[in-house]
């Protein structure tokens, strides 16, 4: 895949011709309905050729098939917005960026808001929004989906203020019209197989490897007489069900739809499971001759889940030479079990413990609900039409409770009757916004006035009660519960924006938010609460001119600018700025007498912590040729972050060795493309397809109160303890590979623990790493396609990556030639067992691998009935593959990995399905 210029190449050719076909087709095609598109944009409504910001809309017919997660729908849908999965565990969903987020340790997830009520964005220490929830999107039902709209650039996010630097994701869920009743049903199953197994020395492979390499006769005893291929062991051929039903119509003049959907998808890896039972209403009423819309809708959730931890990393690295059962009286101990054990008979916890145990003897499983219930009301004043009145009321709750399960005998003989750690997490989020909307034509002097000004109160709690381990063995006393956690947050908001078109020709937009948050506290000072963030934009509708108005062959030409401020509050907790005190853990306990007691200990904070601020510019080009049969954009946009959120070293003395700091300045420039086509269009023929790159390059540009040449270690990875392959430098890229330049021999072999002196003092340390690659590609590609023959039709969707660069976690941590100084074996990657490496080397840049790569999402194929029953009915079938290739270089299974360090990475699936949707 590193030779990706060929594509480059081709795809100018390829839009000439497409461009051609068209041209020459455009007498016999049917001509192009002159429909004005109408998008969302904070807290009010466009039409889309009206636009000053950088706004992309992907609505239903061109979502992705079989997502299971709502963020799969729109995956390399659009430019400059990237969606990586966060893994191929059902129910994983996903990580988004919207033109490379703009924070270093402050969240940089977008602003998520469905049906009007912006959701809690905040992340518990794991990752996870919520215990028992992989991902907060996947307990929202994808079929319920209408569209998405992202807002991408500040001056169209900026009325969202305070968590708008990494952008803003408007997601609405579908309604019904009044008329007769209408009945969808959907249904599809699925078989998913592996995309294959990483490459580690086969059972016999690893005994010659043992044999030649082992340091003493006794590492050469331990080996098996098994062949055992582990993978294999905790992989599985996982099918699936998708089922959805929705009635809509009217009831005299109450619109309403209601849905049902069951979604049942079993993981890749043994015992993995994930099913979800969801509901979703909408009621949609107008009353007072139509001067009162009332938008009322619930969406309702219940995910359960089966998880397993750690299983592939330890199938990777089990000794194959061993049996996966073990019926001699030492594997009785652990469940008949093969498992490692000290000379003494111990069991030996820091070895790799056996993968197939970890799934049949533990239960790690969860139930979440979740509800989110919307009430917006928006009043046409009878006295004065051009003025509305809106209120939304929104509330969400959602509830987390599962428990981790270890059967007798499991792994440990301490734990010889098991254990049970149970858990809860209990999250509100309530919203209050009105806001009043004048909108009026003043034909005097041919302007178009749409002003508006609001108020926004939002409350979030979260909360986490205490919980027990309960063992089996009453002789072993059970560890004092975790202890009890509860936080509220608030956010207060006054919003303002004005949009003045001047002879439909020139547009002007303005906003303007003022905004606290109780994230922020430094005494009776409250500037650091609150944050003011502005936005200008503007647009020239070229088209409309006399001199292009009769220009047939232009369709559309708008150029567009703008400049805006976003703010950024999502870090931490939600006491970060506050002094407090916290019940210590019950490890650290203080003896007095022969009792011991929980004592209350300060907790590090920063009473000067403050908002982030982004501001960005824009500048972007809307086109449209032959009545819009080829229609995209061009941007370029400039991000400023300032006041950058950042975890780093504090001095000795204070309650920790780090402390969240607004530490500096960041910049990222970036370009973004869009072109979409329709070569053909004629009655029974139809061929359309959309292509997006986007690049773009954040880079460091400052930090305050620290020494030149700072550095901010990110990157954990797995090997010794607290190691670190990435930093933040002032300069570079945020989050490069911090490491050693490998030197290597005259016929290319690398040299054990032998590396550039790159300042030439004598000495190999620290001051000897270098920023190598970074996790920032060089460009992300997006593709996709649909043709239409008579009932028949047939599309795909690509992705690529560019200048993706991957560190290979497993392989530097199971490249160890010497086997000397453990008490275990350890399977090796069949790359590095090349190299010759007697001791770790978690620093050298030769595990950092070019990862570029391409992907075929989604290839579907589908025939319409039409009318099978009666007039308006419906009925198509159709077959569908996901994750159909892979083109990579890459030595691991995936090369798309969240944050880019692969240590057990769960791969994603290979999906075929069939299914078939009915309506009436």
């Amino acid at each position: 895949m590193r030779n990706y210029t060929t594509v480059l190449k081709i795809a100018p050719a390829f839009l000439l011709l497409a461009g051609t076909m068209l041209h020459a087709q455009t007498a016999d095609s049917v001509k192009t309905a002159d429909i004005e598109q109408v998008v969302l944009i904070g807290y009010g409504k466009q039409k889309k050729a009206d636009l000053t910001g950088s706004i992309a809309s992907i609505s239903s017919k061109d979502f992705n098939g079989g997502a299971t997660s709502a963020d799969q729908l729109i995956q390399g849908k659009a430019p400059g917005v990237t969606i990586t999965g966060n893994g191929g565990n059902p129910g994983a969903g996903s990580t988004i960026r919207i033109r490379g987020g703009a924070s270093l340790t402050a969240s940089n997830d977008p602003l998520i808001v469905i049906d009007g009520i912006p959701m809690d964005m905040t992340k518990n220490l794991d990752g996870k929004s919520l215990m028992g929830a992989s991902d907060a999107l996947a307990l929202i039902n994808p079929n319920d989906i209408e569209s998405f709209t992202v807002l991408k650039d500040a001056s169209a996010a900026a009325i969202y203020g305070n968590r708008a630097s990494n952008g803003v994701i408007l997601i609405t869920t579908k309604k019904g019209s009044a008329g007769r009743l209408k009945v969808n049903f959907s249904t599809s199953a699925s078989v998913s197989t592996k995309m294959g197994n990483q490459d580690v020395l086969t059972a016999d492979e690893f005994r010659k490897y043992v044999i030649e390499n082992a340091t003493q006769q006794k590492y050469i005893d331990m080996l098996g007489t098994s062949n055992t291929n582990w993978q294999d062991e905790i992989y599985q051929t996982a099918w699936g069900t998708d089922n959805n039903v929705s009635l809509s119509g009217g009831i005299k003049k109450l619109p309403y739809r209601l849905s049902l959907g069951y979604t049942e998808q079993n993981g890749l890896v043994k015992t993995n499971e994930f099913r979800r039972t969801s509901v979703g209403l909408n009621l949609t009423p107008k009353f007072f001759d139509n001067h009162l819309s009332v938008t009322a809708s619930f969406k309702g959730s219940m995910t359960e889940n089966r998880f397993n931890a750690g299983v592939i990393g330890a199938a990777q690295l089990m000794d194959p030479t061993q049996s996966v059962r073990d019926y001699s009286a030492q594997g009785d101990q652990v469940g008949n079990y093969w498992e490692w054990f000290l000379p003494n008979g111990a069991l030996n916890v820091n070895a790799t413990s056996n993968p197939v145990a970890s799934l049949e003897a533990r239960r790690d499983v969860s139930t979440v609900f979740r509800g989110i219930a919307g009430l917006q009301l928006d009043y046409k004043f009878h006295f004065l039409p051009d003025l509305h009145w809106n209120i939304n009321l929104g509330y969400d709750h959602q509830k987390g409770t599962g428990a981790v399960t270890e059967y007798a005998g499991y792994r440990s003989t301490f734990f010889n009757l098991g254990t049970r750690r149970d858990y809860t997490q209990e999250k509100t989020n309530k919203l209050l916004e009105t806001y009043l909307n004048y909108v009026k034509e003043i034909s005097a002097i041919n302007t178009k006035l749409d002003l508006m000004a609001g108020y926004s109160y939002q409350k979030f709690n979260d909360k986490v009660p205490g919980a027990f381990t309960y063992n089996g063995d009453p002789s072993y006393d059970a560890p004092a519960p975790s202890r009890d956690y509860e936080g509220n947050l608030v956010l207060l908001g006054f919003y303002g924006r004005g949009i003045f078109t001047i002879a439909d020709k020139y547009i002007l937009t303005g906003s303007v938010r003022r905004d606290a948050s109780s994230r922020f506290y430094n005494g009776t000072d409250l500037k650091n609460n609150w944050g003011t963030f502005m936005s200008f934009s503007g647009a020239w509708k070229i088209k409309s001119e006399n001199f292009l108005k009769d220009v047939n062959a232009v369709s559309d030409l708008k150029l567009r600018g703008g400049w805006g401020e976003t703010g950024q509050q999502e870090v931490g907790s939600y006491y970060n700025s506050f002094a407090s005190y916290n019940i210590s853990e019950a490890t650290a306990q203080y003896g007095f007498g022969d009792q011991f007691y929980l004592m209350y200990r300060p907790t590090q904070y920063n009473p000067n912590l403050t908002w982030e601020t982004t501001a960005t510019i824009n500048a972007g080009l809307d086109y449209g040729f032959w009545n819009n049969r080829i229609t995209g954009s061009i941007d370029w946009f400039k991000k400023k972050t300032s006041d950058l959120q950042a975890r780093v070293q504090v001095p000795a003395g204070e309650f920790s060795n780090t402390n969240i700091k607004n530490i500096g300045k960041m910049e990222t420039d970036g370009i973004e493309f869009l072109i979409n086509v329709i070569p053909v269009k004629k009655e029974n023929f139809t061929w359309e397809f959309s292509f997006n790159a986007s690049h773009y390059k954040p880079t460091i540009t400052h930090f305050d109160d620290v020494a030149p040449n700072y550095v901010i270690q990110q990157g954990g990875i797995s090997g010794g303890t607290g190691n670190t392959v990435q930093a933040h430098v002032v300069g570079n890229t945020p989050f490069s590979f911090w490491l050693y330049q490998q030197v290597y021999d005259n016929s290319g072999k690398p040299l054990d623990g032998v590396y550039v002196d790159r300042n030439g003092d004598g000495k190999i340390d620290t001051n000897d790493k270098y920023l190598y690659k970074s996790t920032t590609p060089d460009a992300t590609l997006g593709f996709s396609t649909k043709i239409n023959y008579k009932n028949w039709d047939l599309s795909t969707s690509l992705r690529a990556v560019l200048g993706n660069y991957v560190y290979n976690n497993f392989a530097s941590q199971s490249n160890v030639l010497s086997i000397a100084n453990n008490d275990f074996l350890m399977n090796l990657s069949s790359v590095t067992a090349q190299y010759g490496f007697k001791t770790p080397q978690y620093w050298s840049d030769i595990f950092v691998e070019d990862a570029s790569f391409l992907r075929m999402d989604n290839l579907t194929l589908g025939y319409n009935f039409g009318d099978i029953f009666n007039k308006g009915s419906n009925l198509r079938v159709y077959g569908m593959a996901q994750n159909v290739f892979v083109i990579t270089d890459y030595s691991g299974v995936d090369p798309e990995i969240v944050g880019n360090i692969d240590n057990g990475f769960y791969q994603r699936p290979k999906v075929y399905s069939l299914g078939l949707n009915f309506q009436f």
